[in-house]
C-alpha cells in the first residue's frame, strides 16, 4: 500500500498505571511524543485492559464514564476526567474493514475509555478534542491479532491515529513502591527489553510473534500476554500500510517496568 505523506503514524506504548501522572519525566515525553506528528482526524485505541469477544467497540451514542479498572489508589486517580468527542464515523469504519475480513463485530453503548486509553491520552492530548473509540481484542492469539491490525491499515489513509498501548514488560511481582520508579529493573525485565529494541529494529514480526520461544526472559517478562498483545494489532496494521519502520520513541523503565514505546510507521 502507497501510503500518504502526511498520513498519522502507527503507535505502541507503554501506558502506566494512573500514577504516570505524577511522574514529571515520563509524562513530558508523552506531550514530546505527540508533538512530533500533526493532530489525527480521530483515534483508535487498543487497550491491554479489554478483552472481549467478538470485536467490540466503545460506546458512540452517548458518553459514558471513564472505566477505572483499577483499586487501591487514591481517591484523585478516580476525579480524573477526559472527555473526549466520540467517533461514530470512525467506529463505522472499523466496523466495515474488520467485517469485510470475517469479524463480527458488537458495539458496547455503555462503555467508555479504560485508563490504558485515557491514561496516556490525557498527556498526549490534554485538550481532549480528538475523537476516540477503542476497540476490544477478542482473542490473545499472536496471529489473530497480527491479522486482524493488517485489516485496520486503511485507516491511515483517512486520518486515524492507531495506537496499540500495554506495556513493554509487565511482571507486577516486580513493582515496588519503596524502590521508586529509578529503581534498577530487573534483569528479565532489562533483557526482555533489549531483545524487544533489537527485533522490532529489525521488522521480525516472526520472532515478533513467537516471543515466548524467541525472547529471553518472556514468562517472565509476560507472565500473561496480554500487555504485549495490543502490539500485534499495531504491527499488523503497519505492515499493511507501507511496512514496519519501527523507532524507539521512550525507553527507560518505570518501577522495573520497560516502558520502550515506538513509533512503527
Amino acid at each position: 500500500m502507497n501510503q500518504r505523506p502526511d498520513a498519522p503514524p502507527i503507535l505502541f506504548l507503554s501506558h502506566g498505571a494512573p500514577p504516570l501522572a505524577d511522574d514529571q519525566r515520563w509524562t513530558q515525553e508523552l506531550a514530546g511524543w505527540s508533538d512530533t506528528f500533526a493532530k489525527p482526524k480521530d483515534i483508535l485505541m487498543i487497550s491491554a485492559h479489554w478483552e472481549n469477544a467478538p470485536v467490540s467497540l466503545s460506546a458512540t451514542v452517548q458518553k459514558n464514564e471513564l472505566v477505572y479498572d483499577f483499586w487501591g489508589f487514591d481517591q484523585k486517580y478516580y476525579d480524573v476526567r477526559y472527555d473526549a468527542p466520540m467517533a461514530p464515523e470512525l467506529a463505522n469504519e472499523v466496523e466495515r474493514l474488520t467485517s469485510a475480513h470475517g469479524h463480527h463485530v458488537q458495539r458496547d453503548e455503555s462503555r467508555g475509555l479504560d485508563h490504558g486509553a485515557y491514561v496516556p491520552l490525557k498527556e498526549m492530548f490534554p485538550e481532549a478534542d480528538v475523537p476516540v473509540v477503542q476497540m476490544s481484542m477478542p482473542t490473545l492469539d499472536p496471529t489473530g491479532l497480527f491479522e486482524l491490525g493488517k485489516s485496520l491499515a486503511p485507516l491511515r489513509e483517512r486520518g486515524t491515529l492507531i495506537v496499540g498501548s500495554g506495556f513493554t514488560t509487565h511482571n507486577l511481582r516486580w513493582f515496588n513502591p519503596a524502590g521508586g520508579p529509578d529503581s534498577t529493573p530487573p534483569s528479565a525485565s532489562s533483557e526482555f527489553d533489549h531483545w524487544a529494541e533489537e527485533a522490532m529494529a529489525r521488522g521480525d514480526v516472526d520472532s515478533i510473534l513467537d516471543y515466548l520461544h524467541k525472547a529471553p526472559a518472556a514468562r517472565e517478562a509476560h507472565p500473561r500476554s496480554e500487555h504485549w498483545a495490543p502490539l500485534y494489532v499495531a504491527l499488523g496494521a503497519a505492515y499493511a500500510s507501507g511496512g514496519i519502520d519501527a523507532k524507539t520513541a521512550i525507553d527507560g523503565f518505570w518501577f522495573g517496568l520497560s516502558k520502550r514505546s515506538w513509533t512503527l510507521s
